[in-house]
């Protein structure tokens, strides 16, 4: 630019660069969302265990979007990322562990946790792991204070999972080492 000093065009050329990686970001990269939950917004109660009757430990809806090319399959986990263990001051708490979710599917409805047989179809193969409740699927919060913070984490992997009939988050972060081709997380607080 003439007449403009080193300083300004630095700082225009780094406006400029930033701009373009938020625009690139925004349209290529694979997006998790939940049509109830904000991202660090509120978990509803009904997705805890302090929902009331029959409205408890119900599994969120989750949608993704910008699914990378080449992806195979999908894998969910949800973790509380705050928990606190006597031993070690945060380890992470697993409350889902989803595989194995076909690359066509777009999300997860509400209720979907132990309900696959209804959701066959393009469902078919998903599987739930187990949490560290030490039961299959979805099992929400029951803290004794609030804040803590709920990661859902989606992977594109570019191969389906084998994990035997005992899914956990360990044998998960085991098995797609050098298979990721894509992560996006939400995060909501509890």
């Amino acid at each position: 630019m003439i007449g403009a000093s080193s300083s300004q065009n630095k700082s225009k050329e780094r406006f400029a660069i930033q701009r373009i990686r938020v625009s690139a970001m925004a349209s290529d990269e694979i997006t998790l969302v939940s049509p109830q939950i904000d991202n660090e917004g509120r978990l509803p109660r009904k997705y805890t265990a302090e929902g009331q009757g029959a409205q408890k430990h119900i599994s969120p809806p989750v949608e993704w979007y910008n699914v990378p090319g080449g992806t195979k399959s999908l894998a969910l986990l949800v973790q509380d990322v705050d928990a606190p263990d006597p031993k070690d001051p945060i380890v992470p708490w697993v409350h889902w562990v989803v595989v194995n979710i076909p690359p066509g599917v777009k999300g997860l409805p509400e209720g979907f946790s132990g309900q696959e047989e209804e959701h066959r179809g393009e469902c078919s193969g998903i599987k739930e792991g187990v949490n560290d409740f030490k039961v299959p699927g979805w099992r929400g919060a029951k803290l004794p204070n609030h804040g803590h913070r709920l990661e859902f984490k989606l992977y594109a992997l570019d191969e389906e999972v084998n994990l035997g009939n005992k899914v956990t988050k360990d044998k998960l972060l085991d098995a797609i080492q050098g298979h990721v081709l894509g992560e996006a997380v939400l995060i909501a607080i509890f």
